[in-house]
């Protein structure tokens, strides 16, 4: 694990890999997640989905938006860590090697096709 993740209240820009948010959402909320449960946290994740949902619609200034995605990639690493999944290994094994549709970089599939 990434010595990054594992840094309480460091606030530094340092690049941040899939495994690092999970280790720091888990070192943050992990005891109050997992009492949560995947069903509350699910909830929580959609709410948040939502209010990024109506910030890219409604023209909300950047900073906030930006806000929107960190708080749903948070809720994200709070659903696979409750769920035991690594996202950087999930997302290797399905992204890793091209598109999953076609298998190129970038991808060839047809524009109406959801790879």
């Amino acid at each position: 694990m990434p010595d990054s993740a594992a840094l309480p209240g460091q606030t530094e820009d340092l690049a941040v890999t899939l495994e690092a948010v999970q280790a720091r959402i888990r070192a943050l909320f992990g005891s109050k997640d997992a009492k949560r449960g995947i069903d509350g946290t699910f909830l929580w994740f959609m709410e948040e989905v939502g209010e990024l949902a109506s910030g890219l619609r409604g023209g909300d200034d950047t900073a906030k938006v930006a806000t929107e995605f960190a708080d749903v990639l948070a809720w994200l690493a709070t659903l696979a860590n409750i769920r035991g999944i690594d996202l950087g290994a999930a997302f290797r094994e399905k992204y890793g090697l091209g598109c999953p549709g076609c298998g190129q970089t970038p991808c060839a599939c047809p524009p109406q096709e959801k790879p």
